[in-house]
């Protein structure tokens, strides 16, 4: 597989080099392939297509948007115990683009999945017939342009031919790289576990730059992993941990129509066998799949289209998660917050703005507010040994921590965020241009 230089023109512009991003190497039972479609003016990867050979058990979460993309619609209709292929595009949402959309997925499922049954019979001992219902979709990019059917099915070819069953870190940057719309970087993250005495590799790549608001974002994430586990212990798996990962973070306050975060498992490691989420066998790995989908949410965070700083903001003591998580999300899409940020203006009265206009009951007398290691407001006055100076100081940060005591109760919630700048307007004010 030939390494798409191209891809990477926006990351030189950040100082980004390939040696700054994790090692991910082989995951059994992951083949990836990623070529150019012609979708974009300047030549880069747009068609990304990772190939399960033996298939696997899979588990996904979509948006919540009341208007959902072509491709959430094919997704929530697979009932297949396993699939075989995961293909994903750029520059094009196939959102609001009607039957007409709906049917090009239809259309590509049948191409693809003919190939994949001639790869199948090429190379299995016992070849597997592979199903248009065995496969599933990310798309990305503008929403209501007309899906480019005709592009996409003339790259399948390639697609396959190119299909590499070795993987390697170059390989998977490429795949993360061909999977970004207005993202500077590429998101990749790793790490390791066990199950039982069975060594577990857990890898995921992510896109995501605007449009991030929980339930789900702008966001697709996809994560692998060579255990052997149920669809069912994966979807538990998923649940339980995206609500403080994936649904934790906010970049502009919008939810798109496109959001997706799947895990895969391909089943080649013959770990102990797990029936439930509740086997306490799974909790390691829970917490290493909560790992690699928190790092792929910070990056998305921090990559934040115009982003020059990644804000977490921590609601402590409050009466319920429900109404911490409320209150960490108001001050966590406040504009003026924000901007404030931006400009690196200690003005927390914006923060006490945005915890007033939540929908929880307040007690100013039990308030708290630091930002930093620096207490500011503490049970409803100014802190005696507040210095604005250091706080300043402090905001030149490229993380700047939020924290928020309530005093009423022992509920916490912690979002993440980004700053506003003029650059963001840049951005997304030039989007199809």
């Amino acid at each position: 597989m030939k390494f798409n230089i191209n891809n990477f023109l926006n990351i030189s512009s950040q100082r980004s080099k390939i040696v700054d991003f994790q090692d991910l190497d082989h995951i059994d039972g992951v083949s990836i392939s990623a070529v150019s479609a012609g979708l974009y003016k300047v030549k880069r990867d747009e068609v990304v297509l990772f190939y399960f050979r033996d298939g696997a058990n899979y588990a996904s979460v979509f948006t919540q948007s009341k208007i959902t993309s072509e491709n959430v619609k094919w997704n929530k209709k697979i009932k297949a115990k396993k699939v075989y292929a995961l293909l994903i595009n750029t520059r094009n949402a196939n959102a609001l683009t009607g039957p007409e959309g709906y049917n090009a997925l239809k259309k590509i499922s049948l191409d693809l999945s003919l190939r994949l049954t001639k790869i199948q019979e090429r190379d299995e001992d016992i070849p597997k017939k592979i199903s248009s219902k065995e496969l599933l979709f990310g798309c990305t990019g503008t929403i209501g342009e007309k899906f480019p059917l005709e592009k996409i099915k003339d790259s399948l070819s390639e697609l396959v031919q190119k299909i590499k069953y070795t993987q390697n870190k170059l390989i998977w940057m490429k795949a993360a790289m061909g999977i970004i719309t207005t993202d500077l970087k590429p998101k990749l993250a790793m790490a390791e576990t066990k199950i039982g005495s069975s060594k577990i590799k857990v890898y995921g790549i992510a896109k995501g730059s605007g449009m991030i608001y929980p339930n789900m974002a702008t966001t697709l994430a996809y994560i692998f992993t060579d255990a052997t586990l149920s669809s069912s212990v994966l979807r538990d798996i998923l649940k339980h941990n995206i609500k403080t990962t994936f649904n934790a973070i906010s970049c502009d306050g919008d939810t798109s129509t496109n959001d997706m975060v799947s895990i895969f498992s391909t089943n080649k490691v013959q770990n102990p066998a797990i029936k439930k989420f509740s086997d306490k066998r799974i909790s390691n790995f829970s917490k290493t799949v909560h790992e690699v989908l928190l790092n792929l949410a910070k990056q998305v965070v921090s990559d934040g289209e115009g982003a020059s700083k990644l804000i977490s903001i921590n609601s402590i003591n409050c009466k319920s998660e429900k109404d911490a998580k409320n209150i960490s999300f108001k001050i966590a899409n406040s504009l003026l917050v924000k901007t404030a940020i931006a400009g690196e203006d200690p003005n927390w009265g914006r923060i006490a703005m945005a915890i007033g206009n939540c929908d929880s009951k307040i007690d100013e007398k039990k308030l708290s507010i630091s930002i930093g290691p620096h207490k500011i407001f503490y049970k409803g006055s100014l802190f005696e040994k507040y210095d604005e100076k250091k706080v300043a100081e402090y905001m030149k940060s490229q993380l700047i921590e939020i924290e928020v005591d309530i005093g009423q109760g022992n509920k916490n919630f912690k979002a993440f965020t980004m700053d506003l700048t003029k650059k963001y307007i840049e951005i997304n004010a030039d989007y199809r241009t």
